[in-house]
């Protein structure tokens, strides 16, 4: 009967929720869920928003974060915490109660979710002074906030209509409404709440690197302990498929323990999971998916995914012990756009390693894991076959026949200055592939044809020099099939590499910007129009000699250094002078192109880099 009796009473107390708050609570404004659930303590995720309308106030509730809310208690209050004013409820999801007067308390009528609620309020006939709307909100059942308070609004004779007034506030809740003194004035800027406390009283960490600064993280995790459970509390934005948290005992995926939260039609499930490393990369769930962790909250609002992790301090996976407490790890964080039914897929929208191993309990700022050699990889292949090999065919397809009588190292020219050019590209191309490799430690796991073109161009390029080394001397049989083996050789490793390119910008781990396609096109475009320029330049100049021409350089299928129509001149071609002055140009335009790719790609992510810049600069003022 006891039982019975128990069960009886808790129904009581879940029933009122959904018929707003009772009278009982108006001083207090705490409601008596489940015989004492504490209210939250941090940083409500909900804001109150005031606008000046017909003669009194129009007051919003609503998340910033677009998090919906169950229930709520709103109030007008005077400095002396009096209440003051009269609500008019809009629509059918709210209604008054009466506290001290009528109508000067407003509840909601049901539990159903709320993306926002909109009332007018109005003050007592001939009131002049300051109010401050105060109310407790309920994300649900378990989770709501007491005190959360609004600006303080002056309400005077001349109190007309004010659209630019509606700015949004939040203070820390407390268990009572707070008092307030008129002589403070406090406006704050919209924020974030998860931020809230980062580095102060919990663990946070995010991707991009230095993205908790700037509050604009695409996946992050907060840590906080909470007697002998943690809470992990992580979040997505992007149209995440699923947000996960690993701890691991190296910066490098594999063998790490993972709290994934994933999208399930409208819902959020937490599964517990465990990574493999190379050669296969991938996520695998559990037997049992559950183990030591419990899902405390959830949502799917707008692209933002989040949920609320409990896990123990203690368990055992796959044989090996994660002691939370007496051990360190480093944390790994990542995001993608794909789910299946039994794993996530790849982390194609975020993914970020911490440099060092850290305690959870420890709230001191993470920094990233380093991504030099990823840098040095991009830069070394954008100076390569941006720079190096652009200028390196140019000279060998229209400046045989310039420079004619000067030599380097007893060769041409145009062949020395192609040589070195070509080696570098070589130098470069080599080293760029054996840094991405000694990163990876493997073959990249992402869905990108990038890898396979780099790998390709980077044989090509490999064998280009050693085919080269051992070419047929001038005139001989054999030189002209090498001649057309190297010129397509060259060509297709350059179309190659630039596709490469262009395939790189959707890499995660490039974290580059999409406004380097366009970078990337307007090079392509300058590079075929100045091969035309030059194409018909070397037709006007063959043509005034009344040769037989094609500006097409490999025709001279023979291998000599210079090209037939000028075999017999001891000078230059025509236009040579012009042929300088574009190649110059080329040089100027290229070079700046390659160092504002590197810049971009050496500070990836440019825009959270310029963002720190920036915000240094002003704190430096």
């Amino acid at each position: 009967m006891l039982w019975i009796l128990l069960f009886l009473l808790s129904l009581g107390s879940i029933q009122a929720l959904p018929q707003g708050a009772p009278t009982k609570v108006c001083q207090t404004m705490k409601p008596f869920h489940g015989g004492g659930i504490p209210p939250q303590q941090d940083i409500a995720p909900y804001s109150i928003y005031m606008r000046r309308f017909n003669g009194g106030v129009l007051v919003t509730l609503i998340s910033d974060l677009g998090i919906p809310f169950q229930g709520f208690m709103l109030q007008a209050r005077t400095p002396n915490r009096e209440l003051l004013g009269v609500f008019q409820p809009r629509g059918n999801g709210s209604h008054t109660i009466d506290c001290a007067q009528s109508g000067d308390t407003l509840t909601h009528n049901d539990a159903n979710n709320k993306a926002m609620v909109e009332v007018e309020w109005h003050p007592p006939e001939g009131y002049e002074g300051p109010v401050v709307f105060n109310t407790t909100i309920a994300q649900n059942y378990q989770t709501f906030w007491v005190g959360v308070e609004s600006r303080t609004l002056k309400v005077s004779k001349g109190f007309t209509d004010d659209p630019i007034s509606n700015i949004p506030s939040r203070r820390p809740s407390s268990s009572t409404p707070p008092s307030f003194s008129p002589e403070i004035r406090e406006v704050e800027t919209v924020f974030d709440p998860f931020y809230e406390g980062c580095g102060v009283t919990k663990l946070c960490f995010g991707a991009p690197a230095n993205c908790i600064n700037s509050k604009n993280c695409k996946a992050v995790v907060g840590v906080i302990v909470s007697g002998d459970k943690y809470e992990f509390e992580m979040k997505a934005t992007g149209n995440a498929g699923w947000v996960g948290v690993g701890l691991s005992d190296d910066d490098k995926m594999g063998d790490d323990s993972v709290i994934e939260c994933v999208k399930r039609g409208s819902n959020v499930a937490a599964f517990m999971s465990w990574t493999s490393g190379p050669p296969s990369y991938g996520a695998a769930r559990l037997n049992n998916p559950q183990l030591g962790i419990k899902l405390v909250n959830a949502s799917i609002i707008n692209d933002v995914l989040y949920c609320k992790v409990m896990r123990d301090e203690r368990t055992k996976v796959r044989g090996k012990i994660f002691d939370l407490a007496n051990e360190k790890y480093h944390i790994l964080v990542a995001s993608g756009s794909q789910v299946s039914p039994n794993s996530v897929a790849f982390h194609d929208l975020a993914f970020l390693a911490s440099g060092n191993k850290q305690s959870l309990s420890d709230v001191s700022a993470l920094a990233a894991a380093s991504k030099l050699l990823i840098r040095l990889h991009g830069s070394f292949m954008l100076a390569a076959w941006i720079g190096t090999v652009s200028v390196g065919i140019l000279l060998a397809r229209y400046y045989r026949n310039t420079w004619v009588g000067s030599s380097l190292c007893g060769k041409d020219l145009w062949f020395a200055w192609h040589r070195m050019f070509m080696v570098l590209t070589w130098a470069l191309t080599v080293t760029g592939f054996v840094l991405i490799f000694v990163e990876l430690r493997a073959w990249s796991a992402e869905k990108n044809p990038h890898a396979i073109l780099g790998t390709v161009t980077t044989i090509i390029c490999f064998i280009q020099p050693i085919g080269a080394y051992f070419r047929p001397h001038p005139g001989t049989p054999k030189r002209p099939v090498f001649n057309w083996i190297h010129w397509l050789g060259g060509n297709v490793a350059h179309i190659i590499g630039i596709v490469t390119i262009f395939f790189a910008v959707k890499l995660t781990k490039a974290e580059l910007p999409d406004f380097v396609d366009w970078i990337l096109v307007a090079y392509v475009a300058f590079h075929v129009i100045i091969h035309l320029i030059l194409s018909v330049v070397g037709c006007i100049s063959e043509k005034s000699f009344e040769r037989r021409v094609t500006s097409f350089p490999m025709k001279d299928l023979g291998g000599s250094g210079r090209s037939s129509a000028y075999a017999d001149r001891s000078g230059d071609a025509p236009y040579s002078g012009f042929r300088k002055f574009i190649l110059a140009v080329y040089i100027v335009i290229v070079l700046a192109i390659v160092v504002a790719l590197i810049v971009i790609t050496a500070l990836a992510p440019i825009e959270e880099s310029w963002n720190n810049l920036r915000n240094s600069m002003m704190n430096a003022k």
